[in-house]
């Protein structure tokens, strides 16, 4: 079948993105072995200036946009810095939509590295509705996560690095949100280790994505209800979903409460601070442990944002 992501540019991304976003940290996570029952390897996506994989994408993105240019993007909060974080080192301005209720520290955060932040909406779909209806006002283009294939490219190469494992992995565990990470990821792996099962990992107060890769038809929701806000998605876009067909082996809803004790046990075991999103493949372990159990599983945390309050909250 035809695909958007090209694994040749996901290649090429490896010599254009930005290195200090490349060859993270994948290690077995012994002490959490016995507790979930099979043998982990995890790849630690937040050790960079914006604590997030978004990087990859957004430098991989903006290595094909001129220098002064203007563009417009929604955000949660991770890909809204990545996006000002590459803005600013090539000299392009940017303008990020993201809701009202969005994490204070990512909003900070964006605003810290040049971006100019406009709040509108209940939450991140009516945001980036708003941010398309002003780019196309103004005629100023607008870059949608996932919809904007070198996003997707970008964070394939996560996947890349995965495979350089020296054990073949039976599964890899990624988070879905619009799809960027899970089909880059996919991608890459699938074409190169079809023996590997891809699975994506969503919230349950946000199961847009899944319902619409299930049933084959767009399905989008009037409201969502999670505390992991990088993945959480109402309105599905059509082209992601599309891109998970023959990248994505299947996809596992998580509820709240295994999120948070899962990224208790990621600080406690492995001192890692992670947001809700980037614990979403311990969660999908520990609420079914007799599926993994005794298998190499490759988890990709992928963020770690949290205000001190949360970090209260949750992990304390």
């Amino acid at each position: 079948m035809n695909h958007r992501l090209s694994l040749e540019h996901i290649a090429a991304a490896m010599q254009i993105i930005d290195p200090l976003f490349l060859h993270t940290p994948q290690y077995r996570a012994e002490s959490l072995e016995a507790l979930l029952g099979c043998r982990l390897v995890v790849k630690i996506e937040t050790l960079n200036p914006i604590r997030s994989f978004k990087g990859r994408g957004a430098s991989y993105f903006l290595s094909q946009v001129p220098v002064g240019s203007r563009l417009v993007c929604a955000s949660a909060g991770n890909f809204g810095q990545a996006m000002a974080y590459a803005c600013r080192a090539k000299g392009v301005q940017l303008v990020v939509y993201a809701s009202v209720n969005a994490n204070p520290l990512k909003l900070q955060r964006m605003q810290a590295l040049g971006a100019e932040v406009r709040l509108h909406g209940e939450d991140f779909d009516a945001a980036k509705a708003e941010a398309r209806r002003v780019a196309q006002t103004t005629g100023t283009p607008m870059v949608e996560d996932s919809l904007e294939v070198a996003t997707g490219e970008g964070a394939g190469t996560i996947g890349l690095e995965l495979l350089g494992w020296p054990e073949a992995l039976d599964c890899v565990l990624v988070a879905l949100g619009n799809g960027a990470l899970l089909t880059g990821v996919g991608r890459w792996v699938k074409a190169h280790a079809p023996a590997t099962q891809v699975i994506g990992v969503a919230a349950a107060g946000a199961p847009a994505m899944v319902d619409s890769w299930r049933s084959g038809r767009i399905v989008e929701y009037p409201t969502m209800n999670t505390i992991a806000d990088g993945i959480g998605v109402r309105v599905p876009i059509p082209e992601a979903v599309q891109d998970m067909q023959g990248t994505v082996d299947d996809c596992i809803l998580v509820r709240d409460e295994t999120l948070i004790t899962a990224m208790r046990l990621l600080h406690q075991h492995l001192g890692l601070v992670v947001e809700p999103s980037a614990a979403v493949g311990i969660a999908a372990i520990l609420e079914d442990r007799e599926r993994f159990a005794g298998r190499l599983v490759a988890a990709v945390i992928c963020g770690g944002n949290v205000t001190a309050e949360q970090v209260g909250r949750w992990l304390v």
